[in-house]
């Protein structure tokens, strides 16, 4: 299947600018399945600066991989800021990546968790300092909620857009 246009675009820019600044990307993601690091991956040349990402649909995946705190999945969910900046610092430390995103959320159609189908954060960790190869360092973590109203696919496609306009303006120089 082709790629859609308007991810690879964005896909495109958030390469240019992790490849001019000489850093590298690692994504978690939850309910995107994978989406976003094919839509990076969909880019040629993309190992440039992109590391990897880790699929974290089950809890148990994101406290046992990227180390999200099991209090925090207790008190605020899954589908939390607080999850969301945790999931994106443990990629960015994990795979020793400068930057990391995460995206959880409840793509549809259900509400689970108490909350309702469409609510998504997303998480960016990016290094206090703007060091490059910061890889493994404390870095601030930084979230967004959306609430989405289409159907299941649209909702992890809007995620995914989001997660990349987000990268694009953060990675501005």
């Amino acid at each position: 299947m082709p790629p859609d246009p308007e991810v690879f675009a964005l896909a495109q820019q958030v390469g240019e600018r992790l490849r001019q600044r000489g850093q590298w990307l690692a994504v978690a993601e939850s309910c995107t399945g994978g989406l976003l690091g094919a839509a990076l991956t969909d880019v040629p040349g993309s190992s440039a600066y992109f590391l990897g990402g880790i699929i974290c649909y089950a809890d148990r995946v994101k406290v046992d991989l990227l180390r999200v705190p099991e209090p925090t999945l207790r008190q605020h969910g899954a589908v939390s800021e607080q999850t969301a900046a945790a999931m994106a610092e443990g990629a960015r430390q994990l795979l020793r990546a400068d930057v990391g995103v995460s995206i959880t959320g409840v793509a549809g159609p259900e509400a689970e968790e108490s909350k309702p189908a469409g609510l998504t954060f997303i998480g960016i960790a990016a290094p206090t300092l703007p060091s490059p190869a910061s890889g493994g360092g404390k870095s601030t973590a930084v979230t967004h909620r959306f609430q989405w109203t289409g159907d299941r696919w649209d909702n992890r496609r809007r995620s995914v857009i989001a997660a990349l306009e987000l990268l694009v303006r953060a990675l501005e120089l």
